[in-house]
């Protein structure tokens, strides 16, 4: 498969280019989605291409404009929200949940939303407390809405193809540190399957589950795992709702050792989730109890030193690693 290098933020650019080229219904709009090209850029010279019609800058109103796209979506058209930090969805909460989740369902089926809302999620680097939420978990909650967490740049784009084609609405969170992150990305009209799980790693000793920055922070530990003589397997869920527990659960059946990490906090995180699940798919075939490695019960700091107190860290997954091992 030929494949291009190409930053995570060119792969969603990319994206929404070519599903906005394919399709007349999908439209772009949020905060300086347009004339700025994007507080991140991943809009980047789309307003010159496709015009103001179709990638519109909002007001700083985020009920408001995700307001009028439930009800874009409701007439058939395909919006994609983007909220320039998925913190500021909170905003929005009423119309996410109150109606984008929910209009299928009341209606009786008449009115399916397909709609995107998308944007950086989690903590980034110094933005603090009121910037930082990692809000899968929120989102999941509901029923009605997809909730699908990319790492890589190529998981980036094809989720989003795939999410601007679905019936309904998705919760699409990305990392803004992951923006500028390169990597491979088939060309041509590459799609990843909402609902399905990948393998970045195989390895039989121990299973961690990570998604989002927190797989490419175990991906990086792999050198510290091998000196420990640990030969670690990733499962990246890439959708959080629905999540695939089969993919999950077959590597457990392998290694019969799991590890979670988020960047969320840890009661009712999204790790609380695919714990229950695992525990109650595969119990006998664990052979440790499941570890998780979650944000400290503190909203995030804004100090560079309590920041990295805060949030998941290798030497933490490697003791976890190692725990479940019962080599600690």
């Amino acid at each position: 498969m030929e494949t291009q290098q190409i930053t995570y933020r060119e792969a969603l650019n990319q994206a929404l280019a070519e599903e906005m080229e394919r399709d007349p219904l999908v439209f772009l709009m949020g905060e300086e989605v347009g004339a700025y090209n994007g507080a991140y850029k991943v809009s980047q010279g789309l307003l010159d291409r496709f015009g103001p019609m179709r990638v519109l800058d909002t007001p700083i109103a985020e009920n408001g404009f995700t307001g009028l796209a439930v009800g874009a979506a409701m007439t058939g058209l395909r919006p994609v929200v983007e909220f320039m930090s998925f913190n500021f969805a909170l905003v929005a909460m009423d119309q996410i949940v109150s109606n984008a989740a929910k209009t299928l369902y009341m209606s009786g089926g008449q009115f399916p939303l397909p709609m995107v809302m998308r944007g950086p999620g989690g903590p980034a680097a110094r933005v603090a407390a009121q910037h930082s939420n990692s809000l899968e978990s929120i989102f999941a909650y509901f029923p009605g809405l997809i909730v699908v967490a990319p790492s890589t740049p190529a998981d980036a784009k094809g989720l989003l193809k795939s999410a601007i084609r679905s019936p309904g609405p998705v919760m699409m969170i990305e990392n803004e540190i992951l923006y500028g992150v390169s990597g491979a990305v088939p060309l041509g009209d590459h799609t990843v399957p909402i609902g399905k799980a990948d393998v970045k790693k195989t390895g039989r000793d121990v299973t961690i589950v990570a998604h989002g920055r927190m797989s490419y922070m175990v991906l990086a530990a792999a050198g510290v795992f091998a000196r420990e003589g640990i030969d670690i397997e990733l499962v990246d869920p890439r959708t959080i709702k629905p999540l695939d527990i089969e993919t999950i659960a077959a590597s457990v059946r392998k290694t019969h050792r799991v590890v979670i990490v988020e960047e969320g906090h840890r009661f009712c995180g999204v790790g609380a989730e695919i714990a229950d699940q695992i525990y109650s798919t595969c119990f006998d075939d664990l052979d440790a109890p499941i570890v998780r490695i979650t944000h400290t019960e503190n909203p995030l700091p804004y100090a560079r030193n309590l920041e990295a107190a805060s949030l998941p860290n290798v030497d933490q997954v490697v003791l976890a690693a190692k725990g479940v091992l019962y080599r600690a």
